[in-house]
């Protein structure tokens, strides 16, 4: 049975960090509806209503260009090992490019990974949880190297020319802030 929360309890917040992947979902007004897993160390709450995660360098941006359009955002967490749980979190988005101060001040929370793109900060306004009961059963085995060993090929000039090669528009023409 689905529950709803105003905020992130302590219970939440250790679900959280217990885990090794998080879906986002986003929309603008128009246009394609996008959910994407992300993955490593790059998710933090900070607070009851307050969650920043780091987005790395990917195939395309629709994120970035979803928020500056439209604020929205869900993130979804599951349980695929103990005790079955979805969590979801509803809120407003907002994006911090590396030339912004706000970057610099969210950065350190975060291991160093080369190809890290922006953060984003959510306002969470709404906690969901539901039972998770058709969540199957899935062992961790180890993090993909591929992105960490392609940005580091790349290096940090090579990976800014492809920010603004393949990064700046979204799928659907939207502007991205690169």
């Amino acid at each position: 049975m689905a529950k709803i929360f105003d905020e992130i309890n302590p219970e939440f917040e250790t679900f959280i960090n217990n885990q090794k992947i998080f879906f986002v979902g986003t929309a603008a007004t128009e246009g394609r509806v996008n959910i994407s897993p992300k993955g490593m160390d790059t998710f933090r709450v900070l607070g009851p209503n307050k969650v920043v995660w780091l987005n790395l360098t990917g195939s395309g941006n629709e994120t970035a260009a979803h928020v500056l359009k439209n604020n929205r955002m869900t993130i979804l967490f599951c349980s695929f090992e103990g005790k079955p749980l979805i969590l979801r979190l509803y809120g407003q988005a907002k994006i911090h490019h590396q030339r912004d101060e706000s970057y610099h001040e969210y950065i350190d929370l975060f291991p160093k990974i080369l190809g890290s793109r922006q953060i984003i900060e959510m306002n969470v306004d709404t906690v969901q949880t539901s039972c998770g009961y058709a969540v199957p059963f899935m062992d961790f085995k180890e993090e993909r190297t591929q992105l960490k060993s392609w940005a580091e090929k790349q290096g940090e000039d090579r990976l800014k020319e492809y920010h603004k090669e393949r990064n700046k528009v979204s799928i659907d023409n939207f502007k991205t802030g690169i």
